[in-house]
């Protein structure tokens, strides 16, 4: 068994962002490896965040974004159990970060039940008609089922993950990292339920936009 440092333990400490106990038993378990450690910490902390799901969150801070431009404004409410959390700069630092996310990103929902039913189901209805228009001119055409219990679907998902807050990758990175990994990250930090409640964008002209296309439908 490898001997476990309190040197060891401080570096992983400051990594994840876990507890001292924690860390020296992630680095029992793992024999001293410490990125075997960092991923013990994670499934550990993403489990009990699951178990703190439905706890009330009455407490929160409205992150706030506006853009250099002065055009578009971003205003999210992410939710918490105490004030005591909601204070923290932990905390607020998310929520401000998360703000820019998502002037920068452009989700429709939170999560994808916020979805109108209506909206996806004429969303599906584009792809499937995109898919069968591409078939025609392939050079190997598919079975029209194979379009519409693969294909489509492939291409739903895909849409739903960059339209999705939740799904979305963090910042619009490259990397593994969604927006829901980082809020499960800070509710393990926490050791609180946190839910990202609701979003408002603000971008000047979109009122005339709206008011135009109402006109033209009638």
């Amino acid at each position: 068994m490898a001997n476990i440092t309190a040197q060891m333990v401080k570096e992983l400490r400051e990594s994840s962002g876990a507890g001292m106990m924690d860390c020296k038993k992630a680095l029992v378990e793992c024999d001293g490896d410490a990125k075997k450690a960092a991923e013990y910490l994670q499934i550990k902390g993403l489990a009990k965040a699951a178990k703190r799901g439905g706890r009330r969150t009455a407490e929160g801070f409205i992150g706030t974004y506006r853009h250099h431009d002065g055009k578009t404004a971003i205003l999210v409410e992410v939710n918490c159990e105490t004030d005591f959390v909601a204070r923290t700069d932990g905390f607020r630092d998310f929520c401000q970060e998360l703000a820019i996310h998502i002037c920068g990103c452009s989700p429709l929902v939170v999560r994808r039940e916020d979805l109108d039913p209506e909206v996806l189901a004429n969303q599906k209805r584009i792809f499937l008609e995109q898919a069968l228009e591409e078939n025609k001119t392939a050079k190997s055409p598919k079975p029209e089922n194979i379009i519409e219990e693969r294909i489509v679907p492939g291409r739903v998902e895909k849409w739903l993950s960059e339209i999705t807050l939740l799904d979305q990758k963090w910042m619009g990175d490259n990397n593994e990292v969604t927006v829901e990994q980082k809020r499960a990250e800070l509710s393990s930090k926490t050791g609180e339920n946190i839910r990202i409640n609701r979003f408002v964008r603000i971008a000047v002209g979109e009122g005339a936009k709206a008011e135009e296309a109402e006109e033209a439908a009638e």
